[in-house]
């Protein structure tokens, strides 16, 4: 695989990496002829070592955290389950919020019968938490925006993209949430994993990392 194919890495030791994901890739394969090409697939292409910790949809971009060898996977993995690891998300969304920044704190379960989508379910749902702030409005009635800052507590599927139509204010160019006309005005959705805060496993130093929003 040529190294054009391999994303940005923005950071790199002989322990982890830090990938910046475009949208429209795959964090790892899934079933199906031509859906081979993923971001893990890549960066193993040329870091054989190179395990993915976590995942973003693929309509999602940003920040993607590899581990480097089994022991490190081991420790990165226990951070996220024990929700020590810092993620920031960006997303603009239709309409404009009636509050500056709050908590969504509703619980999340498969669709069976319109997969991959996700519904909020009291019932069979498990406890999914995202904490929001807005940073601009812009636009008025049908062309009103609002910009976010998101920061998921939990990490279940689709949970930021759920969240928000909850809301009533799904994200710009959401094929699956958002109304068919908006997937059809935009490129792509406008979601990106933007910061990434963790204690690195092997040095204990706190490491940060920034990646702007390309939207």
């Amino acid at each position: 695989m040529s190294a054009e194919a391999c994303p940005p890495v923005l950071f790199i030791d002989e322990f982890l990496l830090v990938v910046d994901k475009p949208a429209g890739l795959l964090s790892v394969p899934a079933g199906g002829p031509g859906r081979d090409d993923c971001l893990a697939a890549r960066i193993q292409a040329r870091w054989a070592d190179a395990r993915i910790v976590h995942r973003l949809d693929a309509a999602t971009s940003g920040l993607v955290l590899f581990a480097r060898g089994a022991e490190m996977l081991r420790r990165m993995s226990l951070a996220f389950e024990q929700r020590v690891v810092g993620k920031q998300y960006v997303a603009v969304v239709h309409g404009h919020l009636a509050r500056d920044d709050g908590e969504i704190d509703l619980p999340l379960a498969e669709d069976a019968d319109h997969r991959p989508r996700q519904v909020v379910d009291p019932l069979r749902g498990r406890r999914a938490l995202t904490r929001y702030r807005v940073l601009d409005r812009q636009g008025h009635d049908a062309d009103a925006i609002s910009r976010l800052e998101l920061k998921p507590v939990t990490g279940r599927a689709h949970q930021l993209r759920v969240h928000l139509l909850s809301l009533g204010h799904p994200i710009l160019g959401d094929a699956l949430y958002a109304p068919p006309e908006s997937a059809a005005r935009f490129a792509r959705m406008h979601l990106h994993a933007t910061r990434i805060a963790f204690m690195h496993p092997h040095t204990r130093v706190p490491m940060l990392l920034d990646s702007p929003a390309p939207f």
